[in-house]
């Protein structure tokens, strides 16, 4: 795989719950890098259990108590290809109790493509002294993983509905904190998106 196509690693990060796993999976999937008759099959399974939605998350989702939890544990690799270059994606758990494994992951990472929930309530708790958001942003600097893409997902919310004021008032606040942090916010893209619908994820 990868040829002569440049290798990057890519760390995912972000509060729990802000949709990691699943843009990840629908990412993956929509480049080709899993089957339809795959992510049935997961959409099948997840449903049995009461958790169709997790679809997408349980591609890289895949000890027991993950899905039993709906939350990402461990880390996860997965590898897929763009036009330019061959991707290994680092699915990075956003839960307090399991930090030991995101930093792991992040410790091998080039890039970073960090989370935010733009949902109401959730992109505050993230944002919050203690939130993920903040927490994982400081470690992926201290790090050394320097480049770094903000995707404000759930843009599709029905308490966002994709408002542009909603998306620009998460990319000021995000980009006041990052800039405390050490990173230069001006050279940081943000892509409003919606892992879930698939929306703005891969064009």
């Amino acid at each position: 795989m990868g040829g002569d196509k440049m290798n990057v690693s890519m760390v995912v990060i972000g509060h729990v719950d802000a949709g990691k796993s699943t843009t990840m999976g629908h990412l993956i999937y929509k480049c080709g890098g899993v089957d339809k008759a795959t992510i049935d099959n997961f959409e099948k399974e997840a449903s049995q259990v009461g958790k169709a939605s997790f679809k997408y998350a349980w591609l890289l989702d895949n000890l027991k108590a993950e899905r039993e939890r709906g939350i990402t544990i461990d880390i996860s690799l997965w590898k897929f290809e763009s036009p330019k270059y061959a991707f290994t994606v680092i699915d990075a758990p956003g839960h307090r109790d399991f930090i030991k494994n995101m930093i792991t992951g992040t410790s091998q990472a080039d890039v970073a493509v960090l989370l935010v929930d733009a949902s109401v309530g959730a992109f505050e708790a993230g944002m919050s002294k203690g939130g993920q958001t903040r927490e994982h942003t400081l470690l992926a600097y201290t790090l050394g993983v320097k480049q770094m893409i903000v995707a404000v997902n759930k843009m599709d919310d029905t308490t966002v509905k994709y408002s542009e004021n909603r998306f620009k008032e998460i990319k000021s606040e995000v980009s006041a904190y990052l800039k405390t942090v050490g990173y230069k916010p001006m050279k940081i893209p943000f892509v409003p998106i919606s892992g879930w619908v698939g929306d703005n994820i891969k064009d």
